[in-house]
Formats: structure tokens, C-alpha cells, sequence
């Protein structure tokens, strides 16, 4: 199979630092304002999408080291496998939140709800449509006992590589 490769369309920039600390999703009550900064050629792909409340934003984990295919999320104490979790150690470290749009300005996104480390590199933006993305009877699985305490779970360290050389997140060129 052939490599695939992805170039960041723009960064996230938001008040997180850390992991540890984190709102876990982003319907978190803990969940801050933040932007996206999509690269100048990049811009026009942004045309319409302001008339959307929500949009779909696809990110690369630029923190994680090594993936792990057991993992224990912050809402369990049991190990799950990474796949029926939204563990960021994955085989490829694609994060995906759903966040609320609320200006789109050239090329700068304001929106709500953020759960995205700053300095993550963004790698594709959809707009989010209920009648696409939103199923109509959904089973949630082993989340069944936790889904209470998605809104004031925060993140630990328990995803965090230990600490490297280059640790600092590489802003990508324009």
C-alpha cells in the first residue's frame, strides 16, 4: 500500500497549553473560544461556510509519539481498545471535534468550544449538517455509564509523551 501523506491546511490556536487540564470534548463545560488560522491559500475553500452553526474540524495529534492500541480513557478506569475510544494514541493521530462557528473572518475562524491543543496543525474543516451527521437512534457502547461526566471530565496526563528535545509544535509554511 502506498503512503499517504497530508499537508496542514492551518493551525489551531487556543488557550491550551497542555494536555493535562483539557476539556476532553467539546461540549465540555470547560470548552473556550479560540481560532483557526487557515494558511492565505488556503482562504477561498472558507466561501459559505459562514452560514453554517457547526463545523467538523479534522486535526493531526502532534504531540503523541507512539501509538497504542489499549488504551484507559479519561471516562473509565478499564483499558478499551483505541478504536471504541477517542484516545488520541492512535495508528494514525487524527482528532476530529465538532465546534460551533461563529465568525468567519478572511482567513481566521472564531469559534466556540474548543477542546484543541494550540499549535495543533488543522488538516481539513467540513461543515456540520444534522441530517448527514447526526444518526437517529445511536448506541454508545461502554460510554453508556460514563456519558454524565463528559461535560466536567478534564484531561490528565496519562496521553502525553514524555518530555523531548523538540517537543515544540512546527508551524506549517504559508
Amino acid at each position: 500500500m502506498a503512503d499517504i501523506q497530508y499537508q496542514p491546511i492551518g493551525l489551531v490556536h487556543s488557550r491550551y497549553q497542555t494536555v493535562a487540564g483539557m476539556p476532553i470534548q467539546p461540549t465540555s463545560a470547560s470548552a473556550l473560544p479560540g481560532t483557526l488560522e487557515i494558511l492565505p491559500k488556503f482562504a477561498p475553500g472558507l466561501k459559505d461556510l459562514g452560514g453554517f452553526s457547526h463545523i467538523i474540524v479534522l486535526y493531526h495529534f502532534h504531540r503523541v509519539r507512539e501509538p497504542k492500541l489499549l488504551v484507559t480513557p479519561f471516562l473509565d478506569s478499564q483499558p478499551h481498545g483505541v478504536f471504541a475510544t477517542r484516545a488520541p494514541t492512535r495508528p494514525n493521530p487524527i482528532g476530529l471535534s465538532i465546534v460551533k462557528l461563529l465568525r468567519v473572518r478572511r482567513n481566521i475562524l472564531e469559534i466556540a468550544n474548543l477542546d484543541i491543543l494550540d499549535g495543533t496543525p488543522v488538516l481539513d474543516i467540513k461543515p456540520y449538517v444534522p441530517e448527514f451527521d447526526q444518526p437517529s437512534t445511536p448506541r454508545v457502547g461502554w460510554l453508556k455509564q460514563a456519558t454524565r461526566k463528559i461535560r466536567t471530565q478534564k484531561s490528565d496526563a496519562r496521553f502525553q509523551p514524555s518530555k523531548t528535545k523538540n517537543q515544540q509544535p512546527r508551524r506549517p509554511k504559508p
